[in-house]
């Protein structure tokens, strides 16, 4: 789960960095934000030899090497999609914090360094500054970027280092694939590109024939509150544009946020307790547990708590929209909020 420090349809932010930090950081931004529909890349001829020009979640045109060998990616959801793209190779930099803020483990879980074969030497720090000498040591080609890095930042990266910067942040589920197949042509690995999107589009095939069922049968959708962290004012959540909002549409449920003017607003304790929804999911890992949740004002008053229906899942499922989200994060959601399927 990383934060992103912009108020827009992003994703919210380090598992390990408190919510005081995440809420003023969401403020340094402000400005520009994710557009309302995903933005398709585009191959331009007036890009010079060896590489070509696309389009980023932004709406940023930025000529790209192609295939470049040394990219530098800032952000665990673009690192999945390279891993599960087999790009793996490519990647001479990660996303870190600053010591003080948990280093390398606040936007990464020990499965994922694991798993990614990340390490303590890959770390560019990206909060709270910029560590832009860790991207000219690594000799960056290319930087993957999320709203995790501020707009500030790119500019930075782009315009004094001359390191070309792509923002993919997604606004729904399906800007995933999009992302997946602009990943495939910069690096020219379309072939996977294409199979990993079909895996992604029987996931979320899968989810629109449930929630058909649903609908035939007139089961009406529970309510739920999907909260990635708390403090003592409330739960903060997914409002509407976001990833987020996407994800629990797609789990056939109705968000209690959906009305929220804010893409990532904090519900006082008051307004989850009057909307008392039929389903609490809380984000678990990075030092969140169910303790962690408990202290939220009325928690142990909510209906889900009482019933059972309070249910702790990976963050990682809930924060970061990559294909982990559609193949292993929606199908849990689902699990949680139709247990018996579509009766």
């Amino acid at each position: 789960m990383s934060l992103n420090r912009e108020p827009s349809p992003l994703a919210p932010g380090p598992k390990g960095v408190s919510l005081a930090v995440f809420a003023v950081a969401l403020l340094v931004v402000a400005g520009i934000a994710v557009a309302g529909t995903a933005v398709y890349y585009a191959t331009r001829t007036t890009a010079p030899a060896g590489s070509l020009t696309v389009t980023d979640d932004l709406g940023r045109t930025v000529t790209v090497p192609r295939d470049p060998a040394r990219v530098v990616v800032l952000s665990p959801s673009i690192m999945d999609s390279m891993y599960r793209l087999g790009l793996r190779s490519h990647v001479v930099g990660v996303d870190c914090y600053a010591p003080a803020f948990g280093g390398l483990t606040a936007d990464y879980s020990s499965d994922q360094i694991a798993l990614w074969n990340l390490s303590q030497s890959m770390c560019v720090q990206i909060a709270p500054t910029l560590n832009a000498e860790a991207l000219l040591n690594d000799s960056a080609q290319l930087v993957l970027a999320s709203t995790i890095v501020s707009v500030a930042d790119v500019e930075e990266i782009s315009t004094t280092y001359g390191i070309p910067v792509v923002m993919l942040q997604p606004p729904t589920l399906s800007g995933i694939e999009i992302d997946v197949t602009l990943l495939g042509t910069i690096f020219g690995v379309g072939t996977a590109a294409s199979q990993l999107n079909a895996e992604l589009q029987v996931g979320l095939a899968s989810a629109a024939s449930l929630q058909a069922n649903l609908t035939d049968n007139g089961t009406p959708f529970p309510t739920v509150l999907v909260t990635y962290s708390t403090d003592e004012n409330g739960y903060w959540t997914f409002g509407p544009g976001t990833f987020g909002e996407s994800l629990i549409e797609l789990a056939s449920a109705t968000s209690i946020s959906a009305n929220s003017t804010l893409p990532y607003p904090e519900l006082a304790g008051e307004t989850v307790l009057i909307a008392n929804p039929d389903y609490l999911v809380y984000g678990t890992g990075f030092g969140l547990n169910l303790t962690s949740y408990q202290s939220a004002p009325f928690w142990s008053d909510l209906s889900a708590t009482q019933d059972g229906h309070a249910i702790g899942l990976d963050s990682n499922f809930l924060t970061e929209p990559d294909p982990t989200m559609i193949l292993e994060g929606l199908p849990a959601l689902i699990a949680v909020f139709h247990p018996s399927g579509s009766t």
